[in-house]
């Protein structure tokens, strides 16, 4: 598959238009972005906007790098100027090094601030963690204020994402949402029947945020951000905003026809999901729809299949479990992975 990018002409695009052809001629096809018309990086004031942090947040390279810091004062977060129904929306993100328990990172979608009580949500959230333990990635899909369901899965790296950008992104169309890690699909959730409304539906807007989670990302709680070793920074580069804009009063969509079903169209082909599999048997490490101790009855859009074997009834995964002392994995190339 082909990529076809129309980027704005500066040496960061270009910097990513190299990493990602890169990444293309390793992953091959089985492991490609969807093909999009005017796949663009985007500078930071041409689609989003700071949400908190003051000085906190800092643009390098001409707007089109983004960094996040946390202190003992505040933490730090921006937001897209427009919201979205439906799309295509990535990142090239660096973590914060050392120790960096408590710490927590997420690149996500929501529209909580216009449907408080029915809201939904797509995440990425980074888990920090003790000094020679590595950072945890969980993703979560509420749907229609859903939360009471988690929809949680968590993943061990194949890298150290504190040693360089890795790209992180999320589909999400009206028939499914992937997402995908350095090009790799890692998760699918495909609207059925039986999730009705708790499938994500609604316009939301793309965060990407940096905040103290001491009470719960590390250990649940034991271990809580140490600020002797602030400021915690995380980077942001690359940016893609590639979905259908949505007028935040009446709610229009400037996506019409063809345009708007774009995103309906895209699937995975048998490799791509071959190579999902294969990610998932080596590097999940929790799995809401295995977790008999919260839901004794699985959540209806739940397949629980032979891969239930691999998990215990806490819906840990059974390999996780086994290396639970760990240790980071190194750098290594997509096909090592896989």
């Amino acid at each position: 598959m082909i990529l076809r990018v129309e980027v704005m002409a500066s040496s960061s695009s270009s910097f990513f238009l190299l990493l990602l052809g890169v990444a293309l001629f390793l992953s091959n096809e089985a492991t490609a972005l969807p093909e999009l018309p005017n796949l663009t990086t985007l500078a930071f004031e041409e689609g989003y906007t700071q949400l908190f942090g003051d000085s906190n947040l800092m643009l390098h390279r001409d707007g089109r790098s983004v960094h996040l810091s946390l202190d003992r004062r505040t933490g730090a977060g921006f937001a897209s100027q427009d919201l979205y129904l439906h799309g295509f929306f990535s990142a090239s993100i660096k973590l914060p090094a050392d120790y960096a328990a408590g710490v927590v990172v997420a690149f996500y979608m929501s529209n909580g601030d216009v449907f408080e009580k029915t809201h939904d949500e797509l995440d990425f959230e980074f888990l920090g963690n003790i000094r020679g333990r590595e950072w945890r990635v969980q993703t979560n899909v509420y749907g229609n204020g859903s939360t009471a369901v988690g929809r949680e899965e968590r993943y061990g790296l194949w890298f150290d994402p504190t040693e360089d950008y890795h790209q992180y992104s999320i589909l999400w169309s009206g028939e499914r949402i992937i997402f995908y890690i350095d090009d790799i699909p890692i998760r699918e959730v495909v609207r059925t029947q039986a999730m009705g409304g708790d499938f994500p539906s609604k316009p939301m807007s793309l965060y990407a945020t940096i905040w103290d989670g001491s009470t719960w990302a590390t250990s649940g709680g034991r271990y809580k951000v140490n600020y002797k070793y602030a400021p915690y920074e995380a980077e942001f580069a690359d940016l893609v905003l590639h979905g259908c804009a949505v007028d935040p009063i009446d709610h229009r969509t400037t996506c019409l026809g063809s345009d708007a079903a774009v995103y309906d169209t895209i699937t995975m082909s048998a490799d791509q999901r071959t190579a999902m599999g294969k990610f998932r048997k080596k590097h999940i490490t929790y799995s809401y729809c295995h977790d008999r101790v919260r839901y004794p009855t699985p959540p209806p859009e739940c397949n629980l299949g032979p891969e239930a074997e691999d998990f215990l009834a806490s819906g840990e995964a059974k390999l996780s479990y086994r290396r639970r002392r760990g240790k980071r994995h190194g750098r290594s190339s997509v096909d090592s992975v896989l």
